[in-house]
Order: structure tokens, then C-alpha cells, then sequence
């Protein structure tokens, strides 16, 4: 006969160890996500919480026809929950993942899995320690912090990438993780082969250079590894998102609190390395500018709708009479010229500069993100509808 696991080995839920504090208790908000109202949470500070990252997923889920997805449901009534309740519910899932098969070796291995989840968990609430590898969007140095993404099956993604056609940074960053590369980069400084000093310097160079953690090839990267309605944990600036994929874009759960009531604001783009973001709806429509108190979403504004269509007709007159294609407006870049149009009717200034900056598309530090905590973009490829 097959060996029964030992009893009492997974006997209890994995609970945090702190005692609850203010910022122990998080609001709950609640979205129309596939045709149904579902929570999600939200945090009052930016700041490292892989735990929030974690339980998003657990809550967004629910639909998921994975035998090996894990699920998080909440009372509908719900409007707050506390990080006790979190590792609560984190804890049945993990305890949920046990293998059906009795066998000795696997159940050794689930037990063990699940002690070394016991030591990681309090971390969930605070940071964990995860190391990039700078070779692929999903290549981590191999922590006990990662168990946890394993057990409940959640990809753990990153950007930060080294272009391959920089064969000089591709040399002196190699395999190594970021941890390796800053000792690597201490070591060749001191060194007395000029070979060695110059390819510190290279390493160094990239990751001053590459400081926001996103790079274009990385961005590519992601964007191609990512499975279309995929729900993963994308790792930032030691800032830990529940990531998802629509139509060949990403997008990033909106979790700051600010905007709890704003039910238009789920989700930020993620299409581009330079700094812009904009917001999306649950069903990734683009939302519009917020009002100045914040309170509602702008109705969809026909001005816009119409320069559209204004630029499909120069397209289409431009083609017709044999004509280079105009420069076409992207969506996203006809909103942004619009709000700044009304920007400046609401905002007059006595000495405008010649060339003033349109204000960002509904800029994330509306939310309370410090700026250094930003999305970066890239290109304004967006794929999103106007409501």
C-alpha cells in the first residue's frame, strides 16, 4: 500500500505573525469583471506588497476553467479586509494545491514546499526577495520567495531585459543576476586587466542606463511571452502588479485607493518604456480625464469621435490621389491633444510657453504613485476603445 502523508504536517493554514496594524486593513472594490460583480483589493500606500499582487489573482479567477487554477471568493457585502483575513485565504489556496497523488516522494516534497511557504509568507505583506536575471522576462534567481508563485501556479514576470543587439552589454551582463552583476561590477573596478575594467564599466553603464527596469526588448519580450487573457505578477521597481494580457496589450491592475470609487478605473497600460500610462475600464475601454473632484468619469466627448473620422478621410484622400499617407493620430494621442485643448480653455495662462506639454492622460500619480513608481510606454499603440 501507498504511504499516507504525516498526519498534521499542513494541519492549519500559513498565518502572518505581526499583529494587525492601521495599514494591516485594506479596502475592498468591486468591479463588473466578465459580466460579474467581483472584488478586488486595493492598498492606501505604493508601495513592495506581493501579497495584494497575489490575492487580485486568487479574486479575479473565479471564471477560470484551469483544473489548476486556486480561487479566492468574498462575501458580497464585503468592503474591507484585513491582512489576517488575506494570508487566511492565501493559506486555503495553498493548502488546496496538495498532489492527489499519495505517493511518498510527492508528498515529502508538497510538506517541505509548504514549510519553507510558512517562512515566506509573513514577507508577503512587506516585500519579497526576488533577484532578476537580466536573460529572459521569466528567468529569476531561484529564492525560497518563489515557492509561493509555483504552488499557485502564478507567473512571475519582469522587463528588465539586455537588448541582444548590444553585443558589448550582452558580454558583460551574460547570465548573471542583478545581485551577481553588482558584484561583478565592484570586482572589475578594482581590477588590474583593462579588459575586465572596461566591461565593469559596460555592466555599470546598463544599469544606469536601464534604472526604470522596463527596456524596449524587454517590453517586446513580455508582451510575446504573456498568454492572451493570462492573470501573472509583473516585478517592478520592487513593486509587485497583477498583470493581464487583452488583444496583444498589457495591462496592469489599478490597486492605489484613490480610486476606489472610480469604477471606470481598473486598469494602466503597459505598452511603452518612456513614461505614459493611461487608464482603462474593466473591459479596457480608455477612460476619459476625471472631473476636478474626481467623482466621475467625462462623457464621451463627440469633438473627438470626429477628428477621427477626419482623419480617416485624409487617409482615405490621400490615397486616392496617390499622396504619401498622412501622419495618423493614434487613439490614445487624439485624447491626450484633446484634454489639453481643454486643459488650456480651463487653465489659462498669462505667458504660455511656445510649445506646451499636453498634461498626461489621467497620470498615475492621481493615485497617489510617487513619480519614480511609473509605467513607462513607449509607443501609443494602444489598443483601446473611446467610450
Amino acid at each position: 500500500a501507498a504511504p499516507q502523508p504525516v498526519p498534521g504536517a499542513v494541519a492549519e493554514p500559513p498565518r502572518a505573525q505581526p499583529p494587525a496594524r492601521a495599514e494591516d486593513f485594506y479596502c475592498v472594490k468591486w468591479i463588473r469583471w466578465k459580466g460579474e460583480r467581483t472584488p478586488m483589493v486595493t492598498q492606501s500606500e505604493n508601495g513592495p506588497c506581493p501579497l495584494l499582487a497575489i490575492i487580485n489573482i486568487l479574486l479575479l479567477q473565479w471564471k477560470a476553467t484551469s483544473s489548476g487554477c486556486s480561487q479566492v471568493k468574498l462575501p458580497p457585502q464585503k468592503e474591507v479586509i484585513t491582512a489576517e483575513e488575506l494570508m487566511a485565504h492565501l493559506g486555503n489556496c495553498i493548502l488546496a494545491t496538495q498532489p492527489r497523488d499519495t505517493s511518498e516522494g510527492l508528498q515529502l516534497n508538497f510538506q517541505q514546499n509548504i514549510s519553507d511557504t510558512m517562512t515566506v509568507l509573513p514577507k508577503l505583506s512587506t516585500g519579497l526577495d526576488v533577484n532578476v536575471r537580466f536573460t529572459g522576462v521569466s528567468d529569476f534567481e531561484y529564492t525560497p520567495e518563489c515557492i509561493v508563485f509555483d504552488l499557485l501556479n502564478i507567473p512571475l514576470y519582469h522587463g528588465w531585459l539586455v537588448d541582444p543587439q548590444s553585443p558589448e552589454q550582452v558580454q558583460a551582463v551574460g547570465k548573471l543576476s542583478y545581485n551577481q552583476l553588482v558584484e561583478k561590477i565592484i570586482t572589475c573596478k578594482h581590477a588590474s586587466d583593462s579588459g575586465l575594467v572596461s566591461e565593469g564599466l559596460v555592466a555599470e553603464h546598463f544599469l544606469e542606463s536601464t534604472a526604470s527596469q522596463l527596456t524596449f526588448h524587454g517590453l517586446c519580450e513580455l508582451t510575446a511571452h504573456a498568454r492572451e487573457g493570462e492573470l501573472g505578477v509583473f516585478f517592478r521597481n520592487n513593486h509587485f502588479s497583477t498583470m493581464t494580457k487583452h488583444k496583444g496589450h498589457l495591462y496592469l491592475l489599478v490597486t492605489d485607493q484613490g480610486f476606489l470609487h472610480e469604477e471606470r478605473v481598473v486598469w494602466e497600460s503597459l505598452h511603452s518604456v518612456d513614461g505614459d500610462s493611461c487608464f482603462c475600464d474593466a473591459e479596457f475601454h480608455l477612460s476619459h480625464p476625471l472631473g476636478k473632484e474626481g467623482a466621475t468619469v467625462a462623457p464621451p466627448d463627440h469633438r473627438l469621435q470626429q477628428r477621427q473620422v477626419d482623419q480617416d478621410y485624409m487617409v482615405a484622400l490621400s490615397l486616392q490621389q496617390g499622396l504619401d499617407t498622412p501622419s495618423v493620430l493614434s487613439d490614445l494621442e487624439l485624447a491626450r491633444q484633446l484634454q489639453h485643448e481643454e486643459y488650456q480653455q480651463h487653465h489659462p495662462h498669462p505667458h504660455p510657453h511656445p510649445h506646451p506639454a499636453p498634461p498626461q492622460l489621467l497620470p498615475a500619480e492621481a493615485g497617489g504613485r510617487p513619480a519614480g513608481e511609473r509605467r513607462q510606454r513607449q509607443r501609443p499603440d494602444l489598443d483601446c476603445t473611446l467610450l
